[in-house]
């Protein structure tokens, strides 16, 4: 049973995303994979390839750091560690963005929603939602349901019981929220827990053009610290970007309760854990979680 006050979704960003798809294209590591065919090379050549491969897989792209981060996210936003439960999951929970849906919280009225239903179509032409894509076209930008009432939410989680539909919902996370935020934060030179900061804040936030956006927490934490590409201390620049998204989230009514940050994320900061290393415990709007 969601707890509709513990939910939260961002802000329309539709128009950012490309850049954030293509910062994540640029600055994404290559995979190890990629050095498969590559010519034979000398000893301290092959070394070195070695040690690099290994640094690009320190972070929050590491396979077991992804899982952790989406238990942190499904947490503050479903009340529960269970993120992969969360694909049906479908409901309004009157914050002004229409239906808010999915392991990240796709909303009808923010366009995520509308290109993730258009992933799926393309991938799998006439399927239960497919139906719907003109209703969200109309509906995007507002809270509207026209167009969608009576049976999308049924629907939904029709969908929701089909392979292809949670493929498209893990790869849309990624392309629009995961991927640029850990690429952002490689870029910044922060660690596995300041990526992860970094992608909390783009999944509640969006990075939009508004002054609560994740470009705008960023800026605001910009102002107060340098990270550390810019030669700066870690610790510092996260409590200080940390500080900027608090301020965001009193900015409004929906996001007034900064649990996710206070006695998560902070806990993990103050305790000096940047590499978001296991075991994990942290609050949640007063419920206690743990990851061993």
């Amino acid at each position: 049973m969601h707890a509709p006050h513990k939910r939260t979704a961002r802000r329309n960003t539709r128009p950012v995303r490309l850049a954030l798809v293509a910062l994540g294209v640029t600055l994404t590591a290559i995979p190890a994979t990629a050095y498969a065919g590559a010519p034979t090379q000398p000893a301290g050549h092959q070394e070195a390839t070695v040690t690099r491969q290994v640094a690009a897989a320190t972070g929050l792209d590491d396979p077991a750091k992804k899982e952790i981060a989406m238990q942190l996210v499904s947490s503050a936003e479903n009340s529960t560690l269970d993120w992969k439960a969360q694909y049906k999951y479908i409901e309004d929970i009157g914050d002004g963005r229409g239906y808010t849906a999915g392991i990240i919280g796709f909303c009808s009225g923010t366009g995520d929603m509308l290109d993730l239903v258009e992933l799926y179509t393309q991938r799998k032409p006439g399927n239960v939602l497919a139906k719907y894509l003109p209703a969200l076209r109309e509906v995007d930008g507002t809270d509207s349901h026209d167009g969608l009432d009576p049976n999308f939410t049924r629907d939904w989680v029709t969908a929701a019981s089909d392979p292809a539909f949670e493929q498209a919902q893990n790869d849309e996370r990624d392309r629009v929220y995961f991927n640029p935020a850990v690429s952002r934060g490689k870029a910044d030179g922060i660690g596995t827990l300041g990526q992860f900061a970094y992608y909390d804040a783009i999944v509640m936030h969006g990075d939009g053009d508004d002054g609560t956006s994740f470009g705008a927490i960023r800026e605001r934490a910009l102002a107060k610290a340098k990270p550390p590409a810019q030669g700066g201390n870690e610790v510092t620049y996260l409590n200080a970007f940390l500080d900027a998204r608090v301020w965001a989230m009193q900015q409004e009514e929906a996001h007034s309760d900064t649990s996710r940050v206070d006695t998560a994320q902070r806990v993990f900061l103050n305790n000096g854990n940047l590499n978001l290393d296991p075991p994990l415990d942290w609050k949640v709007y007063g419920d206690s979680y743990h990851v061993g």
